[in-house]
């Protein structure tokens, strides 16, 4: 049983919590934040992409809550803790918590500082710890499909690929707060749309060259960003997406795959299937639930720990590996 404390219970944190819930060898010990009243205020609310009404108030009311991070680990003695804090503090806390010999899974993007990200992975390394970061779309049913006819060739080889992801600006939490710290967050390339791109880096590699446009919004000065990829095999990606929205604009992910053989689409406002296409045929594939991911992910981590080993669907090299491709965007 892996005893497992979350730091930041926003809506990303109520997401582990219920994750670690439903996970029968893991034990959520501990709740830290800055304002503990969270811990309840988070509840029942759809918030970000995210509806979090599927926990109840009851089967948090005996979690312990602390303002300090450093007592907590003091008296709860964790296995490993989830950080879904801010990007700015992500670096701070992890490094505290692998020096405490704690497991750490912190929400993506793992820090915007490379060598900082890379001194995370030899603390980790040194210390014989797990370091994992919440890349959820590799965990995702609907992309981990389009991985797999990819990977298999089962439609021909793929010639084109188009991923996007699209929101309003975040107005909940203390999203508010950033608004006045310009850049901090990264903005949209680094919070946004790093999903789509660490999710073709992981199943494609790195792109020969990138050709990318960025334009300001209010969290950053690249709040909307459009990339155009190559790869030597021929095979070209177009990777768009952004936040200058209005805070109600709903969310939309998506992609649409050229192969050889078929095209196919998926979206997120059309999320029970997939659709392939091709010259004599369309067919509705199941896409599963994108929901799932976090699940997944957070399934997949203790599944680490309990078998002592590395994260190898999401290493922090691979992390890392993304944040230095979404700096090629600018």
């Amino acid at each position: 049983m892996q005893k497992i404390v979350i730091v930041g219970f926003g809506f990303m944190g109520v997401t582990h919590a219920m994750s670690i819930l439903k996970n029968p060898d893991a034990e959520l010990a501990a709740i830290v934040d800055i304002d503990p009243g969270n811990a309840l205020k988070n509840l029942g609310n759809e918030v970000g992409n995210l509806d979090t009404d599927m926990i109840s108030e009851e089967e948090i009311s005996g979690i312990r809550t602390y303002t300090s991070l450093e007592e907590c680990i003091a008296v709860e003695k964790p296995d490993a803790s989830i950080i879904s804090v801010h990007t700015d503090l992500h670096y701070s806390i992890a490094k505290l918590l692998i020096e405490k010999g704690v497991h750490v899974f912190v929400e993506k993007p793992v820090t915007l500082n490379i060598p900082e990200g890379e001194e995370l992975i030899r603390l980790a390394e040194k210390q014989n710890l797990l370091l994992m970061v919440g890349h959820v779309v590799r965990f995702m049913p609907p992309y981990l499909q389009l991985k797999q006819w990819i990977d298999s060739s089962e439609l021909g080889k793929l010639k084109w690929l188009s991923m996007t992801r699209f929101s309003g600006l975040p107005a909940w939490g203390q999203w508010k707060e950033k608004l006045k710290d310009f850049g901090s967050t990264g903005g949209a390339l680094f919070d946004l749309v790093i999903h789509d791109i660490d999710f073709v880096q992981w199943v494609l590699g790195k792109p020969d060259t990138i050709q990318a446009t960025c334009l300001p919004g209010k969290l950053s000065d690249q709040d909307y960003v459009t990339g155009l990829w190559n790869y030597s095999s021929g095979t070209g990606v177009k990777i768009e997406g952004g936040n200058r929205f209005h805070a109600n604009f709903p969310f939309e992910a998506g992609y649409v795959a050229n192969f050889e053989n078929a095209s196919i689409k998926f979206s997120s406002s059309q999320p029970e299937n997939i659709i392939v296409a091709t010259d004599s045929e369309t067919r509705l594939v199941p896409a599963g639930d994108a929901m799932e991911g976090y699940q997944g992910e957070m399934d997949y981590f203790i599944e680490c720990m309990e078998k002592n080993e590395k994260p190898v669907k999401c290493l922090p090299v691979s992390a890392l590996q993304s944040i230095k491709i979404c700096y090629d965007h600018l």
